[in-house]
């Protein structure tokens, strides 16, 4: 019973690739940071805004999911430190390395630590995503994740880029929350659904 209960309790990651010790964290790290370098080559410019549409916050909140909140938030460190450091991790449009971290969009790039700790800790209180109150659960934890994420991008774009609030709603916040979270959150949650599944019938 007790190691039934260890198991359920084991972050996503840990089930889909099993295994102790520093190598195996490191493993399961790198593979989030790729995955994250991945989603954010997805990338759709949008004319009214300087923020495009991408696929770096399913990225983010589906690592969330899979590491956990400590893991989760380390990675996301580490993903922010290779971007400023010039490696091609960021979504191609906009500035150029660090400069990325003070340009119209690094309030959301800083709010990825957050928001993957954020999302990363209620998802390790959830024994299985397959079950409907597990899915609700989770997207309820990824939706929170989106909404600290886009939080720190309209609070940047008017008190650093200055844009002022009316306009920071409308080319960083309206254009996101209508149709692209809720998208990537039943991304995420069939995503992490479909995984568990798999990994508990194997």
């Amino acid at each position: 019973m007790a190691q039934a209960q260890s198991a359920a309790r084991m972050v996503l990651a840990e089930r889909l690739i099993p295994g102790e010790g520093l190598l195996w964290e490191a493993a399961r790290i790198a593979s989030a940071n790729v995955l994250l370098a991945l989603c954010a080559q997805i990338a759709v410019p949008l004319p009214w805004t300087p923020v495009p549409i991408t696929g770096q916050t399913f990225g983010v909140l589906l690592v969330a999911v899979l590491l956990g909140a400590r893991r989760g938030t380390l990675a996301l460190g580490l993903y922010l430190l290779e971007g400023a450091a010039g490696w091609p991790v960021f979504a191609p449009f906009g500035l150029p390395g660090a400069a990325r971290l003070l340009g119209p969009t690094a309030g959301y790039l800083w709010a990825f630590p957050a928001a993957a700790f954020v999302t990363g800790w209620i998802s390790e209180r959830i024994e299985d995503f397959r079950t409907w109150s597990g899915k609700a659960r989770l997207a309820a934890a990824v939706l929170l994740g989106h909404a600290l994420i886009l939080s720190g991008g309209v609070l940047w774009l008017t008190s650093v880029i200055g844009i002022g609030m009316a306009a920071a709603l409308t080319q960083g916040f309206a254009p996101f929350v209508l149709l692209d979270a809720p998208l990537k959150t039943a991304l995420v949650v069939a995503s992490a659904s479909g995984m568990d599944r798999v990994k508990r019938q194997a």
